[in-house]
């Protein structure tokens, strides 16, 4: 096989993600439940919502929940600046926005390029960590926004309809 060949293999299975920030940690979500970067705008508190459920915004018609990932993963006090920005995501066939400190980039990782998440105690409990991607001195935490966002302590997920 040419190396051609070999670089096309490599980079069919190559996935996006987009690199964020928290605090001092560089993270990364599928690019593909992304669908857009908004700045930081104040949302409309909910009463009785968990203190990390900053509120909702109306998103062109669409009233979209506004989870703030550093108060969620207990990582200090945030701080919204110019740089604060809100991930529009949509997962589960829901649509959610996180609050992060930053985004830097899109970063494509091959399947070698990440590692398993070590069983240590992190802001994000592992079973959230898909891995860790690594780019030349770079580390992204890699995680499933799916199940993060589905999880029962989110409070996202709709509640179970049970027939009369």
């Amino acid at each position: 096989m040419s190396t051609d060949a070999i670089a096309m293999t490599s980079s069919a299975s190559a996935a996006e993600y987009l690199a964020f920030t928290l605090g001092k940690e560089e993270y990364g979500i599928d690019i593909q439940k992304v669908s857009e970067i908004r700045s930081y705008e104040t949302p409309t508190r909910i009463a009785s919502a968990p203190e990390f459920v900053k509120g909702v915004i109306n998103l062109r018609g669409l009233i979209v929940p506004i989870v703030d990932m550093r108060i969620k993963f207990g990582l200090g006090e945030p701080v919204y600046n110019a740089f604060t920005v809100v991930i529009i995501l949509h997962v589960g066939g829901r649509t959610v926005g996180m609050v992060v400190d930053s985004v830097s980039d899109v970063t494509m990782l091959a399947p070698e390029q990440i590692k398993p998440a070590p069983d240590i105690s992190s802001a994000v409990t592992t079973e959230y960590i898909t891995g860790l991607g690594t780019v030349d001195e770079r580390m992204l935490i890699l995680v499933d926004i799916d199940g993060l966002m589905h999880s029962p302590d989110m409070g996202l997920a709709d509640p179970l309809r049970h027939a009369a």
